[in-house]
């Protein structure tokens, strides 16, 4: 999940802008495949770097990085991924409080795309027999080092003593259909994936998702925790001018500016049934059902 923080009031405190940039230039593995994902490795040096281009021009898009450069990538990122990835920032903007929230929402039969290192399995509900929590787990990522690291952590948690548990290599923005079929799975979560796949990776990767997911009228949901444009004026402005810096200079691609509610409703047979802003704006969780 690299994805992962924080700047929050730009005009209150460029502290906090550049803590928060490092918190969200993440080297996620999430890209097409991904999670945690990283769900957000930055990097120090970034955040001033940014500021100081920022204040002079606005730069086109970044282009996405390829699955390859990602696997590459987030292979060399995995060992150390826990580190750079979360902690008192990522807790202090609401990141764990968010995760832990929305993934209690998960049911049955379970997909989480661009898992990572596997930050998210802990704030799983595990089914106890009743309709409550996940029945099965089912785990995607592009980078076969990052699925390494989850394994552990599917270990060290005892899952697979409680449920069963599928770790798979796969890019997720074009192979979830073919892997899994249609209306597959009761949940699909993914959280800090979208912002490294860039516009075009994030919209096939949210119709991959809406493939292999139930209908809403059977229970099926997608549960997203997505780097997003804030609400603030100011501080949406300079997230835009400094989106394709980060993303060049730190961020593995990662355009933590995009407008992933507008995505979603524009894609076909998905619709948006919540949405809750954290940190401003800065990034936001979607409780999503397929409707056709």
């Amino acid at each position: 999940m690299t994805a992962s923080s924080s700047f929050i009031l730009i005009l209150l405190s460029t502290a906090l802008v550049n803590s928060y940039q490092i918190l969200l230039l993440k080297g996620k593995s999430a890209l097409h495949g991904h999670r945690d994902g990283i769900n957000d490795s930055r990097r120090t040096f970034i955040a001033s770097s940014i500021a100081a281009i920022s204040a002079t021009s606005v730069i086109k898009p970044t282009s996405a990085i390829s699955a390859e450069e990602a696997s590459k990538s987030y292979d060399v990122y995995a060992k150390t991924y826990d580190n750079l990835d979360g902690g008192s920032a990522a807790s202090a903007l609401g990141i764990d409080e968010a995760r832990t929230k929305l993934l209690q929402l998960a049911k049955g039969d379970a997909l989480e795309i661009g898992v990572g290192t596997g930050l998210n399995l802990s704030s799983y509900k595990l089914s106890k027999g009743g309709t409550d929590g996940i029945t099965s787990l089912t785990l995607v990522d592009i980078s076969e080092g990052m699925l390494s690291q989850a394994r552990l952590r599917v270990q060290q948690l005892g899952l697979e003593g409680h449920i069963p548990v599928k770790i798979i290599q796969a890019d997720a923005t074009s192979q979830l259909g073919e892997l899994f079929g249609r209306n597959k799975f009761d949940t699909v979560v993914d959280t800090f994936s979208l912002c490294v796949m860039g516009n075009e990776g994030a919209k096939k990767c949210l119709n991959e998702m809406t493939g292999v997911v139930k209908e809403g009228r059977d229970g099926g949901q997608i549960l997203l925790i997505e780097n997003t444009r804030s609400s603030n004026p100011l501080l949406g402005a300079y997230q835009d001018v400094t989106a394709s810096s980060a993303a060049d200079l730190g961020g593995k691609g990662c355009l933590y500016n995009q407008n992933v509610g507008n995505m979603i409703e524009n894609i076909q047979g998905l619709k948006l049934l919540r949405e809750e802003t954290y940190a401003a704006g800065l990034f936001r969780s979607f409780v999503c059902e397929k409707t056709t």
